[in-house]
């Protein structure tokens, strides 16, 4: 049986780590790094995005930055039938949201949040249960970091 990413060679996984570095290097630029043309770079990004290997791109926040120190985990409970696609579509309209996975258990999902404060959390978790096939959510407000 084969590894999911046998079909990758080590230029293919090069490109992948500095696209993960910074996903608007130029087509040029991840070249020179990777020992390309710019439109072999392109060609190779394309057949990735075909295959479901690169699924798109995004904006990754500092929340320091942003001056979001408040942090909280939310369960979030969901009505029959709602599909994680459903949710995934509801969670992304929140930039607070810092990560989210499906989960076993009672809840449906457990979404990671940033805020500025107290009540930005609360505002932003009560958006979040406005949403269609949100039902109900349990929160914990995490006081200080351990690891990580």
């Amino acid at each position: 049986m084969s590894t999911p990413d046998a079909d990758l060679d080590d230029v293919d996984r090069r490109l992948l780590r500095r696209l993960g570095e910074d996903g608007r290097a130029s087509y040029a630029r991840i070249g020179v790094e990777v020992n390309l043309s710019a439109t072999a770079v392109k060609r190779r990004i394309d057949r990735l995005r075909a295959r479901g290997v690169v699924r798109g791109f995004t904006v990754v926040l500092d929340p320091r930055l942003l001056g979001w120190s408040t942090e909280a985990f939310v369960e979030v409970y969901c009505r029959e039938r709602t599909s994680p696609e459903e949710i995934l579509a509801s969670l992304r309209k929140f930039p607070e949201v810092a990560a989210a996975w499906t989960v076993t258990g009672d809840a449906d999902a457990l979404v990671h949040l940033r805020a500025s404060d107290t009540r930005h959390l609360e505002d932003v978790i009560e958006r979040i249960r406005r949403e269609p096939g949100i039902q109900r959510s349990r929160s914990s407000v995490v006081l200080s970091r351990l690891i990580g």
